[in-house]
């Protein structure tokens, strides 16, 4: 089987805006290119809290805080506000327990979606790809259409990942046809021609050619990822 390396699945922390489409790119730096979609774990961090902070439940709330706190916390000297640990480990085990403890209490609400897709994302980066795609696709199936559609991308990449790619490419083609909030038709494309281009970089470059002129960091992107294709 094939395994996601931890480098490959880094993101870089952004923020999403609510309330209309956004190209989840213009939020990234361009990393999110090199490494990928399985380990979006940040994503969550301020739509979490904020889409939902005036509806739900207070404990739900601050279990989910709490859980992204320990996600997030540094390996090593901690930073202000945040415990530390001493090894990447130590901090899985720390974060895989606050967030099943969170699904198992409050599986159904929103939290419960956000912690699924954080147990996912975690177990991704270890290189459990098998128990990440169980994580994904909970959420794929049963979440809302944003948390769904977050899912599918990171879903796509584990199933490239195992050798699934047909899979991976259905998932990503329904995105393209289908965007949201969490991610646009722009950033499925791009995902998409990263995907295939090693084995098929003319079908990429057909997918990015539209892209090259669009204003911002979405052209820019489009053209560096196009010119880390292979010769044809």
């Amino acid at each position: 089987m094939a395994r996601i390396t931890r480098k490959e699945l880094k993101t870089d922390k952004f923020a999403l805006e609510i309330g209309h489409t956004v190209t989840l790119f213009e939020e990234h730096r361009k990393e999110i290119i090199r490494y990928g979609s399985a380990g979006l774990v940040v994503l969550l961090v301020v739509v979490g809290i904020l889409v939902y902070s005036s509806r739900q439940h207070a404990a739900r709330q601050q279990a989910l805080a709490k859980a992204i706190d320990i996600e997030q916390s540094p390996v090593g000297a901690a930073a202000a506000g945040q415990p530390g640990f001493p090894t990447q480990d130590v901090k899985d085990q720390a974060a895989l327990k606050a967030f099943t403890d969170l699904k198992n209490q409050y599986g159904s609400s929103a939290e419960g979606e956000i912690a699924e897709y954080y147990l996912g994302a975690i177990k991704s980066d270890q290189g459990k790809l098998l128990d990440a795609e169980k994580g994904f696709a909970e959420v794929a199936d049963h979440g809302d259409a944003r948390y769904s559609s977050l899912a599918k991308l990171s879903l796509a990449q584990v199933y490239f990942a195992e050798g699934h790619a047909d899979k991976g490419e259905a998932l990503l083609r329904e995105l393209i046809k289908n965007p949201t909030v969490f991610v646009s038709k722009d950033q499925a494309t791009m995902a998409l021609a990263r995907l295939i281009g090693p084995k098929r970089p003319a079908e990429a470059r057909k997918l990015l050619d539209p892209l090259r002129n669009t204003p911002g960091i979405v052209g820019q992107l489009a053209l560096q990822l196009e010119g880390e294709l292979p010769a044809q």
